[in-house]
């Protein structure tokens, strides 16, 4: 008979420092000592909660939203950087998976940016969303498919996917043929309205079923004070409230915890990984369910680089070719 496993994870949702990308690393190292206390092995943020999600850019029309827009870039992390070491730092020290995203800065673009330190402190995963949402698009530049891995923690084996990336099933059937155990789910919070937590409630509990995975989910959360800070218009404040639905799900679908919807805190499950059999012993889709013979999923996994050598044109030839064409 399988032995019985069982891992403690905390989902957090916490608001971020708009004006401090310090004081948002300074929660986050907060919340994971607080989660750690409380014998969480896995700690799991919201999407972009490094400095802070770009909530103007869903109020402010693009003309308006420029100098927001550099102020983000002024806060955005380096990955590596400070930041990231500190996180690290604090995982290896607590031996805790922590599951972070960030606004990455590469230079002239920022990246919507999932982290996925182990609990030895390696960042053991960095992916970029692959297609930025509505108006994120004026925000991030694009990530591929490079990042679509399932990676092996101290845990088990964790993926990872950003807000509307669930609603692309290629993306997420990518990670279930890895034989994704933990499924750790990010989303900004504090958005849209009261529809938003609706839909990811569904999102998050179908993932969990079609998997055979937990999920741990998180979600930002926002003060009325930082709402009115991004926009004084009281019918726009409206879509920057509600939207939160921090949670954990079990392979079966069911919530392991009370689910947060509104406020600071931090949700924590016990996950009995032998429930992953349990659920697949009936529907495995990428294994006793599957039938590749008929459909079946291909990826480019290069990464999208603006330049590298092609190794069947090596640079020597192209130089002999233009020495021949002056002669």
């Amino acid at each position: 008979m399988t032995s019985t496993r069982i891992v403690r994870a905390a989902a957090v949702q916490i608001a971020p420092v708009f004006d401090s990308a310090t004081g948002t690393i300074d929660k986050v190292c907060q919340a994971i000592g607080d989660a750690a206390k409380e014998g969480a092995q896995l700690v799991v943020f919201p999407e972009t909660f490094v400095p802070y999600y770009p909530y103007f850019s869903f109020v402010l029309p693009p003309v308006a939203a420029g100098r927001e827009h550099l102020k983000l870039y002024e806060h955005a992390p380096a990955v590596p950087g400070p930041a990231t070491d500190a996180v690290a730092a604090l995982a290896r020290s607590l031996g805790v998976v922590v599951v972070l995203g960030v606004n990455e800065r590469d230079h002239g673009s920022l990246y919507n940016t999932q982290l996925i330190f182990d609990e030895c402190g390696k960042l053991a995963l960095k992916r970029r969303k692959i297609t930025p949402t509505y108006h994120e698009r004026m925000i991030w530049g694009q990530g591929d498919a490079s990042g679509l891995k399932v990676v092996e923690t101290g845990v088990g084996r964790i993926g990872a996917l950003a807000c509307w990336e669930h609603y692309n099933p290629l993306a997420r059937y990518a990670l279930m043929a890895q034989h994704e155990e933990i499924h750790c789910s990010q989303f900004p919070g504090s958005l849209v309205g009261p529809i938003f937590a609706e839909q990811i409630e569904v999102t998050i509990r179908h993932h969990a079923l079609e998997a055979g995975c937990f999920v741990i989910n998180a979600t930002g959360w926002l003060s009325d004070e930082q709402i009115e800070s991004v926009t004084p218009d009281p019918d726009l404040q409206k879509a920057l409230r509600d939207g939160c639905c921090t949670a954990i799900i079990s392979p079966e679908g069911r919530h392991l915890a009370e689910p947060l919807r509104s406020g600071e805190g931090i949700v924590i499950a016990d996950l009995d990984m032998s429930l992953i059999t349990k659920r697949k012993r009936m529907m495995d889709s990428v294994g006793h369910y599957a039938r590749p013979e008929l459909l079946s999923l291909r990826i480019n996994g290069r990464p999208a680089e603006p330049m590298f050598n092609d190794e069947a044109l090596p640079f020597p030839i192209l130089q002999n070719s233009e020495q021949a064409s002056h002669e």
